[in-house]
């Protein structure tokens, strides 16, 4: 049986979303920093400026989801941006992601959220599978664009 259970830095299960977190990152080619991904998500949850859940059978966590919520300035309401889903390998296929999902989707409906959102690669056949079969949508006539920032240099007279 699966549960999902909200996630804060001082849950007992976010050193194992963390590892995971970690496992993630490395899953779309990132280089392994557990410490620093642990800090990195500690800090996102603690500032409220992502939510975690996570998806956990006996004692292990499986999978894990993040949220941020946004303004939905025309509605003048919000809307939840599913931001992260990951499913450890050997619990694949196992309703983990779906549970994750329902559970993102409950929770933006009981804060009144007017919609949620979530974005991936468009050759991700078994995750767009699963998203369309529970209800999400392709959005006609939106293109994403980014605009990859360079880090401001630093100031040589800072000694920090």
């Amino acid at each position: 049986m699966t549960t999902v259970v909200p996630v804060v830095p001082d849950h007992p299960a976010f050193d194992q979303v963390a590892g995971l977190f970690d496992a993630y990152r490395v899953h779309y080619g990132q280089p392994s920093s557990p410490a620093r991904t642990a800090s990195w998500l500690r800090d996102q949850l603690a500032q409220h400026r992502l939510a975690a859940a996570a998806a956990i059978r006996g004692d292990q966590v499986c999978g894990f989801i993040t949220v941020a919520t946004m303004p939905a300035s025309l509605r003048l309401g919000t809307a939840w941006s599913i931001r992260d889903l990951y499913v450890a390998a050997d619990h694949r296929r196992t309703g983990v992601a779906r549970a994750l999902l329902h559970h993102a989707i409950l929770g933006a409906r009981v804060a009144g959220a007017r919609r949620v959102s979530l974005q991936t690669e468009t050759d991700n056949s078994p995750a767009l599978k699963l998203y369309t079969a529970i209800g999400f949508t392709p959005v006609a006539g939106l293109d994403l664009l980014n605009l990859t920032l360079d880090p401001l240099p630093r100031d040589p007279r800072d000694t920090a």
